[in-house]
């Protein structure tokens, strides 16, 4: 079951709060929480807020296991433009943009969690190990002088 979670109005520009948010869609939720929380970015505070409504929903209205659940998607739009003005040389305005933001994020338990680290159930992972295994590299493989190459050097001088 989806469960869906929207941090409406905040007051950060969409293109700094989906760098973060990229970061965290497809981890297990409570991955996502402890990524989130050592995030040193404004935005990893407003969208953990977020997400840990989305958990919390999840548990409270739909009696899921937050353990089960997974980061489906985490979406950032762009909410209204507040417009300002500030003064500049020889009476002229220059404009202020205040942007804002809205933070979409959902989870489920319908997707299966799969770590760093595991290994796919559903493919063999035993690999036939090589018989022959090729000799270890000679560590001094400069050419060296015989007998018979140093009788050919006397004779050619």
């Amino acid at each position: 079951m989806q469960v869906k979670s929207i941090h409406r109005f905040a007051k950060i520009s969409a293109f700094k709060a989906r760098e973060v948010t990229r970061a965290i869609q497809g981890l297990p939720a409570t991955d996502a929480v402890d990524l989130l929380r050592f995030t040193p970015k404004k935005a990893a505070g407003l969208i953990l807020k977020t997400l840990k409504s989305a958990i919390a929903n999840a548990e409270n209205n739909n009696q899921l296991n937050p353990n089960d659940l997974v980061v489906k998607e985490a979406v950032v739009g762009e909410g209204p433009t507040l417009k300002r003005f500030q003064p500049k040389a020889r009476g002229s305005a220059g404009p202020i943009r205040k942007r804002t933001s809205h933070i979409s994020v959902t989870v489920t338990d319908e997707i299966e969690i799969v770590r760093r680290g595991d290994k796919p159930k559903t493919k063999s992972t035993t690999k036939k190990s090589s018989a022959k295994r090729k000799a270890p590299i000679a560590q001094n493989t400069a050419p060296t002088l015989t007998e018979d190459s140093a009788k050919t050097a006397e004779t050619k001088e």
